[in-house]
């Protein structure tokens, strides 16, 4: 017990100090798209025809976020002349629409459902529901259980029921086979309750857009109050949009 006190006192407190403190992630990774609208027309249609989400609509120059998977081929192909992928991980929206964007974001804040803030602002329990996922999305989920993270400071935790959960956490494509599942945890969650898909699976199908096999979206399904997109989706995009949604 010596022992333990001892490393716990040598190593400190490891929790992180956002959101009192900014974070600043890594160089590599890639956030918030900007889009430099003065890009040549041939440059734009390359970009878009290189792009594996058709993310890319090259007449009105944005990015679709839900469907983009920042795999950062624009952004190589222009040599970020066209696209640049900030260090911004505040992508999270509350209406689907803004996630087609050349670079501007509305504040997440701004936009939350006040009534939200009302009812789970000292609590809010989640239940995640894997729809066919790949377990990335799923991991960045988990870690914010850890002590860096700590969400659960914060007055939001992940329980093991949806009878016990204010809302469901969505990722995954949502296959045929796990359809039934998700509606039946919808459906067990009582009322009032939120639905949040994290994910380029969950907000438009990711790789796996246009297969028979699963659904197109999320929202084609349940009405959706946040979307998170990502590939996965960052812990601190996942953070930033559940703090600033219902805190």
């Amino acid at each position: 017990m010596l022992n333990v006190l001892k490393n716990r006192f040598e190593q400190g407190c490891k929790t992180s100090r956002y959101p009192k403190e900014d974070i600043q992630l890594l160089p590599r990774y890639r956030g918030r798209p900007e889009i430099n609208i003065d890009t040549p027309m041939d440059m734009v249609s390359t970009c878009a025809d290189a792009c594996p989400q058709e993310a890319i609509d090259p007449e009105a120059k944005t990015i679709d976020m839900g469907r983009c998977v920042f795999c950062g081929t624009c952004e190589r192909i222009s040599k970020g002349q066209f696209v640049t992928f900030t260090q911004d991980f505040a992508t999270a929206v509350a209406e689907k629409d803004h996630l087609i964007t050349n670079g501007e974001i509305p504040d997440l804040a701004e936009n939350s459902r006040r009534h939200f803030k009302k009812l789970f602002g000292r609590s809010l329990q989640l239940r995640q529901v894997s729809a066919a996922g790949c377990n990335a999305c799923e991991a960045d989920l988990n870690v914010l259980a850890t002590p860096f993270f700590d969400l659960a400071r914060f007055g939001i935790n992940f329980v093991a029921s949806p009878r016990h959960a204010d809302g469901i956490v969505v990722t995954g494509p949502i296959s045929r086979n796990m359809k039934t599942a998700l509606l039946k945890t919808y459906e067990a969650t009582p009322e009032p309750k939120v639905v949040i898909a994290v994910g380029s699976c969950s907000l438009s199908g990711g790789p796996f857009r246009d297969s028979p096999e699963i659904a197109q979206g999320l929202d084609t399904l349940l009405p959706v109050d946040l979307f998170i997109p990502g590939c996965p989706s960052h812990p601190m995009t996942n953070l930033h949009a559940l703090l600033s949604f219902f805190k």
